[in-house]
């Protein structure tokens, strides 16, 4: 991940941890999109990739 500067919020629910790991929602406050994860590792990608998608 590259260190670009930028800040975003984000509202993370947990509903459950399953074989060791989370599964939750993530809301893009900013924008108001909504995503489910899997995962924490998801979760880590589905915010750098909201972070990266600002550049286009």
């Amino acid at each position: 991940m590259a260190d670009n500067g930028k800040e975003a919020t984000f509202v993370v629910r947990v509903n459950k941890c399953e074989n060791g790991s989370w599964q939750g929602q993530v809301t893009w406050a900013d924008r108001d999109e909504k995503l489910n994860f899997r995962s924490a590792i998801e979760l880590v990608s589905i915010m750098d990739g909201a972070l990266n998608s600002e550049d286009k």
